[in-house]
């Protein structure tokens, strides 16, 4: 949507001063952080040289916008989920255009042979990314016995995804006062929030974290969540080392404030190089802190937990459950063929 490519910057600088400056509204507001010059050269130019919305009105202007919804900076492709994010931003920002008057019509394609229909997405986990149960009670145990690192905060943190199977932002965002944590057996979370880390130059608040409800949730809806007797004594073992209240944060950070995604995911990164074999580190095994939950959720289904109960823990609809988890299913095959043996269709001769 450019007249000329910006061949006097690299692509890659013109997309940041976009995304941090120009469309970054409190940022280009602020009468405390002027704009660099360089990014202002930048910003300039591409106001120059950027297209009237009357170019929508061009379909090879569409078509090269569609192909690019594909393409990374770099020429190469991007990933199915990349593509079907863009597209669903962009048709977000097309609607708006419409509703405003400054496009008659979507002009984006829709439906299959319009070049529109965006790649399918594959919604279930790949079951190389799930830990087995000695990995996780290996990498656990490493993570706890870092005493001067809050070795024991970050192991019950940990914990709560691989045996609760919440969502990092969930558990980021409970309180001392959300867990009930008998001396023996089983606890309980009550989830009612989530504080995703979108950045403090994107919040209303300016914290890092963003205040939400719970995903798929109306607003204000909880969940409740058992906590297995081993994650109870973890959290007990944190609440009485850093003498939290029930009004504190039940994972503070090292400040006080909320829990960083960036020292979490360090934190686990090094726990899996430490601990797992190397060729089991280069894989998807753990890879993502949010392995974890996914973690967690198998084994409850593989447990024989009705879906509907699994469901209802992890915050889930049941159909996007079993979409997800359902090749991760494993250990009934037996079972189920022996249910369906005395299952014959005779064909008579003629």
């Amino acid at each position: 949507m450019l007249r000329t490519p910006p061949k006097q910057f690299d692509p890659v600088i013109v997309r940041t001063a976009l995304r941090e400056w120009a469309f970054n509204f409190k940022r280009r507001t602020n009468p405390e952080e002027p704009m660099p010059d360089d990014v202002r050269v930048i910003l300039d130019w591409v106001q120059r040289n950027a297209l009237s919305m009357a170019a929508w009105e061009q379909s090879d202007r569409v078509d090269a916008v569609v192909s690019a919804f594909g393409t990374l900076l770099d020429g190469t492709a991007a990933a199915a989920s990349s593509v079907s994010r863009n597209r669903r931003i962009m048709n977000l920002a097309m609607e708006y255009a419409v509703r405003h008057g400054i496009l008659r019509q979507n002009p984006l394609p829709k439906g299959k042979g319009s070049g529109g229909g965006a790649p399918k997405v594959a919604q279930a986990i790949d079951k190389r990314s799930l830990l087995n149960p000695e990995q996780v009670t290996a990498l656990l145990d490493w993570i706890g016995k870092r005493p001067l690192r809050r070795g024991t905060l970050y192991r019950a943190f940990f914990a709560t995804l691989c045996y609760a199977g919440l969502r990092p932002e969930e558990a980021v965002a409970l309180y001392v006062s959300d867990a009930t944590l008998p001396e023996t057996g089983w606890g309980e979370f009550i989830v009612h929030s989530a504080r995703p880390e979108v950045g403090s130059q994107w919040t209303d608040s300016g914290e890092p974290h963003d205040d939400r409800d719970l995903k798929g949730r109306a607003e204000g809806d909880t969940r409740t969540v058992p906590i297995h007797p081993d994650l109870v004594a973890f959290l007990r073992e944190v609440i009485a080392e850093y003498k939290l209240k029930p009004t504190d944060l039940l994972f503070p950070g090292e400040f006080g404030g909320r829990l960083a995604g960036s020292v979490f995911r360090r934190v686990w990164d090094k726990a899996r190089e430490e601990v797992l074999q190397p060729h089991d580190y280069e894989s998807p095994a753990g890879k993502r802190v949010y392995d974890c939950r996914h973690t967690c959720l198998t084994a409850w289904l593989n447990k024989g937990i009705p879906p509907a109960q699994v469901a209802e823990w992890a915050g889930n609809s049941v159909p996007v459950l079993l979409a997800i988890y359902a090749r991760c299913i494993v250990g009934q095959r037996d079972n189920y063929l022996q249910q369906i043996v005395d299952v014959r269709y005779v064909v008579e001769a003629e």
